[in-house]
């Protein structure tokens, strides 16, 4: 043990003097040793797993200089992913404007200048499967779908969302419209039968829905003057294998397609549109007394045919509860998309899909839904009041009845 100790010694006091003294040739010079013993006693501090000891003349500038490149090494290799984050961004014009940082909209929580005014609308845009093809014929014909009808749907979806909203106040006394991004946006490669059906490929369905985002976030900002975008990933858009828990946002197509609409609205000079693009899977944000968070529902999983989604959303949402309950930051509703149910509970909102049916539910046996949206509303004092199904696409004409009929 007493050779380990003095072996120890040794070497840890080579190892200082060659940061004292600058290389191996003078710290061996100024020990009175040969340049190879010196060799020898700092391979055996490398064994030994030793550092300079930062006590021992720690005002010597070749130690401090040392101490200094090492610390930048470690930062540099600890900050790498984030630069190649930031870069990217630069790339896309988004870097100054910070968009990952919450800057809540000042209308989103003053209070109304009326009582009558019925709070700050949101619709929840998300499942919007672009550059997917639905095959009508292998489904009972009960839906169709491609890049063509995406832009219909989407179109009529807010257009509807206005006529509603104008039904609620005709006066349209709204403060500006939130209008989350939920995820899947678009349709992606993940699985070989969308690699082989899919209408288009990632790069040029990604053109597609900037050109239609970007329409109707202008189409939004004419009618109410203001609109907040917080926006989350999906999990079709990834370009993984499986979704990744580290850097899940920034391996999605998702992702890079808000970036690119907070660009455009950034370079136009269009400040009536902000958004919130965390870097992260959730979103967290307030609306009057309502805190809300967005995910996309992809971290849920189970169900059965009884109750649906139900059990898995709500136990989810009771994890995410405690989860932000212990780092002080409770929410009152979870809203997110993915499952394509329209769904509204007290403190929680699944959006349906505007891509309605598909091939995937129909083997699976799944219940048929329409293609919808979640409207609701936020008053300042009752929180949320009217909740809304959005139509993303007319109905079918009703059969002519008597309005009140008896059989016989």
């Amino acid at each position: 043990m007493a050779t380990e100790k003095l072996s120890k010694m040794v070497a840890q006091a080579a190892l200082d003097a060659v940061v004292k003294y600058g290389n191996c040739e003078a710290a061996a010079k100024a020990l009175g040793v040969p340049r190879s013993t010196m060799q020898h006693r700092l391979k055996a501090a490398d064994m030994y797993g030793l550092k300079v000891d930062a006590t021992k003349d720690k005002d010597n500038p070749r130690l401090l200089r040392k101490r200094i490149e090492q610390l930048e090494k470690e930062l540099k290799k600890t900050e790498t992913e984030s630069d190649e984050v930031e870069v990217l961004k630069s790339a896309i014009g988004t870097l100054n404007s910070k968009h990952s940082e919450l800057e809540i909209p000042a209308w989103t929580f003053e209070a109304p200048k009326r009582i009558a005014e019925p709070g700050v609308p949101t619709l929840f845009i998300s499942d919007v499967h672009g550059g997917e093809v639905v095959n009508p014929s292998e489904i009972y014909h009960s839906n169709r779908y491609n890049i063509e009808i995406m832009k219909q749907r989407f179109e009529y979806t807010l257009k509807t969302g206005i006529h509603l909203l104008q039904i609620l106040d005709k006066d349209m006394r709204y403060p500006g419209l939130v209008m989350p991004l939920g995820g899947d946006m678009i349709s992606g490669n993940i699985h070989d039968e969308l690699t082989a059906t899919n209408q288009l490929q990632t790069m040029p369905t990604l053109l597609e829905m900037h050109e239609m985002l970007v329409k109707g976030i202008t189409l939004m900002a004419d009618e109410f003057g203001s609109v907040f975008l917080p926006c989350v990933g999906g999990n079709h858009g990834r370009d993984t294998k499986k979704i990744w828990n580290k850097n899940r946002n920034h391996t999605s197509f998702d992702w890079l397609m808000y970036q690119y609409l907070a660009k455009h609205f950034q370079v136009i000079g269009d400040k009536r549109v902000q958004f919130f693009i965390p870097d992260g899977p959730d979103a967290y944000y307030k609306i009057h007394n309502v805190r809300y968070l967005l995910t996309h529902g992809d971290q849920f999983r189970g169900g059965d045919g009884i109750i649906g989604p139900i059990g898995p959303l709500t136990r989810g949402n009771q994890k995410k509860q405690a989860r932000n309950q212990a780092i002080d930051m409770e929410y009152d509703v979870m809203i997110c998309g993915h499952w394509h149910q329209y769904i509204q509970l007290a403190r929680l909102i699944v959006n349906g899909s505007i891509k309605g049916y598909d091939e995937y539910a129909f083997s699976n046996n799944f219940g048929f839904e329409v293609p919808q949206q979640a409207l609701w509303v936020t008053n300042a004092r009752y929180g949320i009041t009217y909740r809304m199904p959005v139509l993303c696409e007319p109905p079918p004409k009703p059969t002519t009845t008597e309005w009140v009929s008896i059989r016989k």
